[in-house]
C-alpha cells in the first residue's frame, strides 16, 4: 500500500510519453505516409494492417508468460523496459524510410518492417503495463498512477503529432528555384526546378488557398482539375509549370515545395533519439513492489485457465480493442482529413496539439471523477458522450473550422478517460484473479492491453483502407482523392461514433463496480499482511 513519489509516477510517465511516439506516429502518419510517399494501394495497406495483428493475441500471451517468468535483480518487467529501449527506436526509424524498391519489393518491405516493429513494441509494452500493477497494491493509487501515465500518453502523443509535420516542412525543404508571374488579378503563373531527381514533391501555397492547375495543355483534363496543391515527381533541371489562382500578392516566398521522404524519414529519425532515452529514464526512475503470493508454483496451466475464467478481464479485452478502433480511426484520419478535405495538412498539427492539450485534461481529471462515480460508470458515460459529440463533424464543411476545433476538443476530452481506465482497471482484473484463485500473473493479464491497442490499430487501418478503397482513393492522384472526400467525412465523424456507442453497451456487463473493489483490495492486504507476519 507504499504511496508512489512524484518523481517515480513521472518516471513512469516517461515510458508512455516514449510509446505514443512510436504509437501515435505510426496510428496517426503511417497510413497517409504508406499511400502518398510510399506508393502502396490503400486497400493493401488496409490488409497489411490486419494481417500484420492477426497473430497479435497469441504473441502478446506468450510474452506476457515470459515477463511472469523473468526473475532478475531488476525485477520481472522492468529489465525489458531497458532491453527494448534502443530496438524499438529503431524499428520505429525503419518503418518511415523508403528504399529504392519496386512495387513488389515496398510491400515485402512494408510488411516486413511492420511485422518487426509490432514484436518489439510488444516485448516493450507488456511489460510496461504490467509493471503499474506492482509499483503499488493501492488500487486507487493506481488509478493515480494511471492518470500521471496518461498525461506522459498524450505528452508523448503531442510530441509526434504537434512537431512532425513542422518537422517534416523544415528537413523536407529542397530548396527549389521558383519563378512567380503575375497573369491577372489572383492568378498567377508558377515555375519551379530542382537541381536533383526527387520521387515525391508537394507543392502548395502556405496560406493553403490558391487553387494549381497544370499550365502545359498537354497534361490533359483529368490533371488539370483545379487542386490546392500537387504531388508529383521531378526531374534535376528540368521546369514545372503551373497556375494559381485565389491569393492575393503571391510571392515565391509563400510557395512550399517538401520532399516528403526524406522529411518523414529525417523527423522520426530524431524523434526514435528521444524515445529510447525516455524509456531508459522509466527503467532507472520506478520500483517493483507487489509480488505474486509466496506459495504460487509457476504452473502455465492454471495460469491460463485462471485467466480465461476472468471475466472482468474478457469484458475488458473486448472493451479495449472497441475503444482502440474508435481512437485509432480518428487519429488516422486526421491528416488525410486535413490534408483533402480541408487542404491545410499543416493546420493538422496546430489541431492535433489541442487535441492533446484535451486529452491531458481529462487524463488528469480521470482520477477525482473515478472516485466519485466508480470506474465502470465513468467509463459508459465517457464513451457515450465521446462518440455522440464526434458524430457532429458530419455535419461540418471546410469553412467551419471553428466548429471542427471545438468538436475535436469535447470529443478527445472524454476519449481521454478510455485508456487512463483501461490500465487502471486490468490491475483491478488481476487482483481479482488473486482474490478469486489466490494465483496472481499480472504480465498475463496486462496481455490484454497490448493486443486490444495493436490489433485495435490494425481493424482500424483496415477499416480506413477499405472504405477509402471503396471510394477509390489514391493518394498520389488528386482527381481521386477528390471523389474519395465522402468517404473521409465519414471516417472522420459517425463510423468512429458507432464503435464506440457498441463499446457503452458492452461496458454494462463488467462485474468490478468501486464497492466490490474495495472488498477485493482490504482482502488482499489482509493476507499479504498475514504472509509479511509469518516471514517475521
Amino acid at each position: 500500500m507504499e504511496k508512489l513519489s512524484l518523481k517515480e509516477k513521472l518516471g513512469y510517465a516517461l515510458g508512455d510519453g516514449a510509446a505514443n511516439i512510436a504509437w501515435r506516429g505510426v496510428a496517426t502518419f503511417l497510413f497517409i505516409f504508406y499511400t502518398d510517399v510510399f506508393g502502396l494501394n490503400p486497400a493493401a495497406v488496409g490488409l497489411l494492417m490486419l494481417i500484420a495483428r492477426s497473430g497479435d493475441g497469441l504473441i502478446d500471451i506468450l510474452m506476457g508468460i515470459v515477463c511472469d517468468r523473468t526473475n532478475s535483480k531488476y525485477g520481472k518487467f522492468r529489465p525489458w523496459i531497458l532491453w527494448t529501449a534502443i530496438p524499438l527506436g529503431v524499428t520505429l526509424s525503419l518503418l518511415f524510410t523508403t528504399p529504392n524498391l519496386g512495387p513488389t519489393g515496398k510491400v515485402i518491405y512494408a510488411y516486413a518492417t511492420y511485422l518487426i516493429f509490432f514484436l518489439v513494441y510488444t516485448a516493450n509494452n507488456i511489460p510496461y503495463g504490467a509493471l503499474m500493477a506492482v509499483m503499488t497494491g493501492d488500487d486507487k493509487e493506481r488509478t493515480s498512477l494511471g492518470s500521471y501515465r496518461m498525461v506522459g500518453a498524450f505528452t508523448g502523443g503531442m510530441l509526434v503529432q504537434g512537431a512532425l509535420l513542422l518537422l517534416v516542412a523544415h528537413f523536407g525543404n529542397i530548396n527549389p528555384s521558383i519563378n512567380v508571374n503575375k497573369l491577372d488579378n489572383k492568378k498567377y503563373e508558377v515555375s519551379v526546378s530542382t537541381n536533383h531527381d526527387i520521387k515525391n514533391v508537394n507543392i502548395k501555397t502556405k496560406d493553403g488557398i490558391g487553387m494549381f492547375t497544370w499550365a502545359p495543355a498537354e497534361k490533359g483534363d483529368s490533371l488539370n482539375t483545379p487542386t490546392q496543391g500537387k504531388s508529383f515527381s521531378m526531374e534535376a533541371q528540368k521546369n514545372y509549370s503551373f497556375i494559381v489562382a485565389g491569393e492575393d500578392n503571391l510571392e515565391a516566398k509563400k510557395i512550399t515545395i517538401i520532399d516528403q521522404k526524406r522529411g518523414y524519414s529525417s523527423s522520426i529519425y530524431i524523434l526514435s533519439v528521444f524515445l529510447s532515452l525516455f524509456l531508459i529514464l522509466t527503467f532507472l526512475s520506478t520500483k517493483e513492489r507487489v509480488l505474486p503470493p509466496k506459495e504460487q508454483k509457476s504452473n502455465l496451466g492454471k495460469d491460463l485457465k485462471d485467466l480465461f475464467r476472468n471475466r472482468p478481464w474478457i469484458i475488458l479485452l473486448v472493451i479495449g480493442l472497441l475503444f482502440n478502433v474508435y481512437n485509432s480511426i480518428k487519429q488516422g484520419i486526421v491528416v488525410i482529413y486535413f490534408s483533402h478535405y480541408l487542404h491545410n495538412q499543416l493546420l493538422a498539427g496546430s489541431y492535433m496539439i489541442c487535441l492533446m492539450l484535451a486529452s491531458i485534461a481529462g487524463a488528469m481529471i480521470t482520477s477525482p471523477l473515478g472516485k466519485r462515480l466508480g470506474k465502470r460508470k465513468l467509463f459508459i458515460y465517457a464513451l457515450i458522450f465521446s462518440g455522440l459529440v464526434n458524430s457532429m463533424l458530419f455535419f461540418c464543411g471546410p469553412q467551419n473550422l471553428g466548429a471542427i476545433f471545438t468538436i475535436g476538443i469535447i470529443s478527445e476530452f472524454a476519449s481521454a478517460i478510455f485508456p487512463t481506465l483501461f490500465f487502471a482497471m486490468l490491475g483491478d482484473a488481476a487482483d481479482y484473479s488473486e482474490y478469486k484463485n489466490g494465483r496472481r500473473a499480472t504480465g498475463l493479464v496486462y496481455s490484454a492491453g497490448s493486443f486490444a491497442t495493436k490489433f485495435g490499430g490494425g481493424v482500424a487501418g483496415a477499416i480506413i483502407g477499405f472504405v477509402l478503397a471503396a471510394f477509390h482513393y489514391n493518394g498520389q492522384n488528386e482527381v481521386a482523392i477528390q471523389g474519395a472526400v465522402p468517404g473521409i467525412i465519414m471516417l472522420m465523424s459517425w463510423i468512429p461514433a458507432i464503435i464506440a456507442f457498441i463499446a457503452a453497451g458492452i461496458m454494462t456487463l463488467y462485474p468490478l463496480d468501486q464497492k466490490k473493489m474495495d472488498e477485493i483490495t482490504l482482502e488482499l492486504n489482509s493476507r499479504r499482511a498475514g504472509e509479511l507476519a509469518k516471514q517475521q
